[in-house]
């Protein structure tokens, strides 16, 4: 009994533990330990993945934290980088910010000095959309009354394990990536990161 659920379940230890307390025998813990461990070495030698994830291996379908690790250790946040946003600067009217809206799809804008490209922060179109039906406003106010910093950026060499802790940790869907001078370079996106990261990991389960 402890061979088979030591090599079918790939659990030495759980054999050991369950069958002494089904049986009453913990006096045979020494043998029990002996067989339960030979079972599972050679069971592991022919059939990497146990009962419960034997299936799942089969369609390419299991993850793993070791393979979480390794995927993300492979991501490069230089290659992540989405440089389609829209850029303001601090002295631009609410005119030049709508016309900005009008030509861009994304609903984020990063605020830089116009001359050291250093990243001020962001403006959300959610945070406009009732200034952009009020004319009036159009030449009173201006970006540098409207851009906040946001809670969260990553900088250019920060790990990919922490980029995707920073989305984890927050509801945030783009993030701002900057370099070491605080120079804005684009925002980084859950979605992409997700399909990057989906497709690696179907790569790394094939090999």
């Amino acid at each position: 009994m402890a061979g088979t659920i030591g090599g079918v379940l790939h659990a030495p230890l759980t054999a050991v533990f369950l069958i002494a307390e089904i049986t009453g025998g913990y006096k045979l813990f020494v043998p029990l330990l002996i067989v339960s461990v030979l079972s599972y070495i050679i069971t592991k030698k022919f059939i990497r993945n146990s009962i419960y994830t034997f299936q799942l291996a089969e369609r390419n379908e299991l993850m793993t934290h070791h393979t979480d690790k390794k995927v993300l250790n492979l991501m490069k946040l230089d290659k992540l980088i989405e440089k389609n946003f829209a850029v303001v600067f601090p002295e631009d009217s609410l005119r030049v910010l709508v016309k900005a809206v009008e030509e861009t799809s994304r609903n984020i804008f990063a605020v830089v000095e116009r001359d050291s490209n250093t990243f001020l922060g962001i403006i959300k179109l959610d945070n406009i959309r009732s200034m952009m039906f009020k004319p009036e406003l159009y030449d009173k106010v201006f970006v540098k009354d409207l851009v906040f910093r946001p809670d969260y950026t990553v900088r250019i060499d920060e790990s990919m394990d922490s980029v995707a802790t920073k989305f984890t940790n927050s509801d945030k869907f783009n993030i701002a990536v900057l370099d070491d001078d605080n120079k804005y370079l684009g925002f980084v996106s859950r979605a992409k990161i997700f399909s990057v990261y989906r497709r690696m990991s179907q790569q790394l389960s094939e090999e």
